[in-house]
């Protein structure tokens, strides 16, 4: 049994402190928050102790989840590395490439496992249309939502299109040669909205939509391929397969597949992987070298808008 603990108990946190209590393969140790009142209720709720002491619950356990604000992933990340245990840090991985590159390189001196929550892949739905794709030629992807609480440290390119970021360059191999992007701080002082239009080497191009002023809250992807278009709803984990039919040779018509990928919740297939790493020492789907380059293609995005706003 892997013991492990959660590190950082808000909105994420608590969700990885439930899952982590009901599944198999691991013994939830307990929990610790700076807000011990919060550390309390959280490890009341999953019937596990709640450590006053960061240093202690690292003592206690061989692997955490850290779900603290960004900006201290690097310091939090490192002492639980350096103290020996196998780490899942929420996404971003870090506010810097710099303060990334510190992690990988600690979890890679240290032989630890160091996996970053792009809880996307691992959605059902995701898993269902990456087995489907060949030579996609266009990406087209919304993700839309509302203002909550919670990650205003960070824009909305940190906060929600890197997933997106990361599921596109796990179906293109290929080189981004070309940015242009467009953001506006609407509701905060960090960009709420943002486009981009990747371009890569091979000629694929891959148009991005990111908000956190909508009413409406959407996760979707469509993407187009020879002979083939696929569309797929995150929130509802289908996938409408849209396939060219063939009579003699040409064509004759579209033939179209629904797949309802819907059943597991990302994050139990994630908390999953993780735990599995950890037993089996081998590298999670969601590494931090993936990760590693969906950051730096989101502060190359961030860039461009920042050039665009002068």
């Amino acid at each position: 049994m892997i013991r492990v603990g959660v590190v950082g108990v808000g909105a994420m946190g608590s969700h990885h402190t439930r899952v982590f209590s009901e599944l198999e393969g691991c013994d939830l140790v307990g929990v610790h928050d700076i807000d011990a009142a919060r550390a309390a209720q959280v490890a009341r709720k999953a019937d596990v102790r709640a450590f006053d002491d960061l240093a202690d619950l690292l003592d206690e356990v061989d692997a955490v989840a850290v779900a603290v604000p960004t900006p201290e992933h690097l310091s939090i990340g490192l002492r639980c590395i350096e103290q020996g245990c196998d780490t899942l840090i929420e996404k971003p991985l870090a506010p810097s490439l710099e303060e990334a590159d510190a992690l990988i390189a600690a979890a890679e001196e240290k032989g630890r496992i160091l996996q970053v929550g792009h809880i996307e892949r691992y959605n059902p739905a995701v898993a269902a249309m990456t087995e489907r794709v060949e030579r996609p030629g266009f990406i087209e992807v919304d993700r839309l939502g509302s203002l909550v609480p919670r990650s205003l440290e960070t824009d909305v390119v940190l906060d929600l299109m890197i997933h997106d970021i990361d599921i596109i360059h796990s179906l293109v191999n290929d080189e981004v040669i070309e940015i242009r992007a467009v953001g506006v701080p609407i509701l905060t002082e960090a960009i709420d909205f943002a486009n981009a239009r990747l371009e890569f080497a091979g000629g694929c191009i891959a148009n991005l939509t990111a908000s956190r002023v909508s009413v409406n809250r959407i996760r979707k992807v469509r993407l187009f391929q020879p002979e083939a278009y696929l569309s797929v709803d995150y929130t509802a984990q289908t996938v409408d397969h849209y396939r060219l039919l063939r009579t003699d040779g040409k064509p004759s018509g579209i033939e179209t597949d629904r797949i309802d990928a819907s059943g597991e919740e990302p994050l139990l297939r994630q908390l999953r992987d993780f735990v599995a790493c950890c037993t089996d020492r081998r590298q999670p789907l969601a590494d931090a070298h993936s990760a590693r380059q969906a950051l730096a293609t989101a502060f190359d995005i961030l860039a461009a808008i920042e050039a665009r706003l002068g």
